[in-house]
């Protein structure tokens, strides 16, 4: 059989397996995590929110954005806060053995902290722990077939935590209150859930989820995540985030 016809026959059988998959992907692997805590109310926060964005368009790190609900006291209502990203903060900061906690905060890979609007030391983190063995060292796969999530973990050593965080998509704020009060800010990754689905004890396995537990996220990502405690995370051995190629809202306004 000629050679162009072996791929054109490929091709087809690749288009009907595909069949009306929605259109989602799994993303490359990625260098890092990229955890930070940040408010709509926090006139800090605006530099790091762009930050993030820079960090997503370039493609090389799992960036997440957890909004926290206590800057919400100064007259404005992050939009995108809740008590569970708050959580999640302090127990990082039981983990670092702080007593506070603040913002903008980037916590990377889960091991280090660092004022999230520094993007030159984000990178300077996430590329030293990639060479000092401190990287994502666990592979992490995940993807959209038909209506499931498959999601692949390597093998490795020791326990951890298969953590999914879903996020929204870029949304720019109308702020009208508060320490930012007259600006609007882009927003993009603002983790709406976290949950924990699995555990992985050093084998390689496999999970599925139904791909309608994104509903109407823009995405996800799936954190391989070592835990000091029930309740205090540890680090990240690996990670992986998948994106929706749905059309991303344009604006979210406070009425």
């Amino acid at each position: 059989m000629p050679r162009a016809l072996i791929i054109g026959c490929l091709s087809s059988l690749l288009t009907v397996l595909a069949g009306n998959t929605p259109a989602l992907a799994g993303d490359s692997a990625a260098q890092g995590v990229v955890e930070l805590f940040t408010s709509q109310g926090c006139s800090s926060c605006p530099k790091a929110d762009k930050a993030l964005e820079t960090l997503i368009r370039e493609g090389n790190v799992v960036a997440l954005a957890y909004h926290v609900d206590y800057w919400n006291y100064l007259g404005w209502t992050d939009t995108m806060s809740s008590r569970q990203n708050t959580d999640r903060q302090y127990a990082y900061a039981r983990m670092f053995g702080r007593g506070t906690v603040y913002t903008p905060q980037a916590v990377i890979n889960g091991r280090e902290h660092v004022n999230g609007g520094d993007i030159d030391r984000i990178r300077t983190q996430v590329q030293g722990m990639a060479t000092q063995g401190r990287g994502l060292s666990v592979p992490v796969n995940a993807q959209i077939a038909g209506d499931e999530i498959r999601i692949d973990i390597g093998s490795g050593e020791g326990k951890a935590n298969v953590v999914v965080a879903y996020f929204d998509g870029e949304q720019a704020v109308d702020i009208q209150d508060g320490e930012n009060r007259g600006r609007r800010v882009a927003y993009w990754h603002a983790v709406k859930a976290i949950e924990t689905i699995g555990m992985w004890e050093g084998r390689a396995m496999s999970l599925v989820l139904p791909a309608s537990m994104l509903n109407d996220r823009a995405g996800c990502a799936i954190l391989l995540q070592r835990m000091k405690s029930a309740d205090t995370p540890g680090a990240i051995l690996g990670a992986r985030m998948i994106t929706t190629k749905r059309p991303l809202p344009e604006t979210a306004r406070r009425n």
